[in-house]
């Protein structure tokens, strides 16, 4: 084992001598820059770093190593996540959450950071309470849907992926005159809708926060048409109820236009993350390590108002993060 040099300046009176990281759930850009941070970090306070593959799937099967700054190297500007990730059903079982607190006290961790989503942190916070190991989230998912951050790693890219998506079906949708109806991800959110139809120019937005009739857009449609426009774009959440096809079907079924669905899928999971996620996950990186060598724990660290900030983990889930109501009233007054 490399001995790792002292150099400690944050104070540290939680005795933290050996961290776990890792990533669970989706994958979402800037989850590799996250990982940098804490291990380069931790080693510069002098606290040694196990990396734990394939998430709690692998944190109960014991797939765990010791990473170092150069395991790092290389992998800012890499989508995914070097770790893996998983989604773990075993985990759910308080069987599954034994056995992996027993592989982080057998490895001598003395805390773990937990990069994902809502998910993960329900992991985090069952092995906080059933097996008292420190735990801080670090929100890494595309949907941004978590409370206690401004943003989450991942967004920033997820919505510049499916805007350029966006970009080039217009062209075609010009081209064709045809209505393109643009589904991008957000399970429980219209966050990546809401920002992509602002900034793509659609003409109709529909997200799960705002579950209004869909007939609605038969009537917007026409208008355009009336006003000269050949094509339209309409976003659409992938969690509004009916998703792209009922509102696609909508439209031909009210209007006898020619339209297309084009659903956009995982391709917003993937890519080299932008600068903003890699900054962002810089900065909540090196504050988990912080947060644990405070005694912090069952807490997320967040960025709000451009200041780094800790909630309590269930309150990331139980509390309702709502999108921009002020971005929504402005996609409305540009559509027309």
């Amino acid at each position: 084992m490399t001995d790792i040099p002292h150099l400690t300046e944050h104070p540290n009176p939680a005795g933290i001598k050996r961290l776990a990281v890792l990533t669970s759930g989706g994958d979402a850009p800037g989850m590799n820059a996250a990982i940098r941070a804490v291990v380069r970090t931790a080693t510069h306070q002098g606290v040694e770093v196990v990396g734990v593959r394939r998430g709690f799937s692998g944190l109960h099967r014991g797939d765990l190593r010791l990473i170092g700054p150069r395991d790092v190297a290389n992998t800012i500007q890499r989508g995914g996540t070097v770790l893996l990730t998983a989604r773990s059903h075993t985990w759910r079982t308080p069987e599954g959450r034994a056995k992996g607190a027993q592989y982080l006290r057998e490895w001598g961790v003395d805390g773990l950071i937990v990069i994902g989503g809502d998910g993960s942190f329900h992991g985090a916070h069952l092995l906080q309470q059933e097996h008292g190991i420190p735990v801080v989230g670090i929100p890494g998912t595309i949907d941004n849907d978590l409370y206690g951050t401004d943003h989450t790693i991942g967004y920033f890219t997820a919505v510049e992926t499916a805007l350029d998506a966006v970009d080039k079906l217009r062209d075609t949708g010009a081209s064709h005159e045809r209505i393109f109806v643009i589904e991008v991800m957000g399970r429980h959110a219209g966050h990546i809708a809401l920002e992509v139809a602002v900034a793509g120019g659609a003409e109709e937005v529909f997200i799960p926060e705002d579950p209004k009739p869909v007939d609605g857009v038969v009537q917007i449609v026409k208008d355009s048409v009336a006003k000269g426009k050949a094509s339209s774009i309409i976003i659409v959440a992938e969690g509004y109820p009916g998703g792209a096809l009922g509102v696609a079907g909508a439209i031909e079924a009210g209007t006898g236009l020619e339209t297309r669905v084009s659903i956009l899928g995982h391709i917003q999971r993937g890519g080299s993350p932008v600068s903003s996620d890699r900054v962002l996950a810089s900065r909540l990186g090196e504050a988990a390590v912080y947060a644990l060598m405070d005694g912090r724990s069952d807490v997320m660290v967040g960025r709000t108002n451009g200041e780094i900030s800790l909630t309590p983990l269930p309150e990331t889930w139980d509390r309702r993060k709502d999108v921009s109501r002020d971005l929504y009233s402005c996609a409305k007054t540009l559509s027309v």
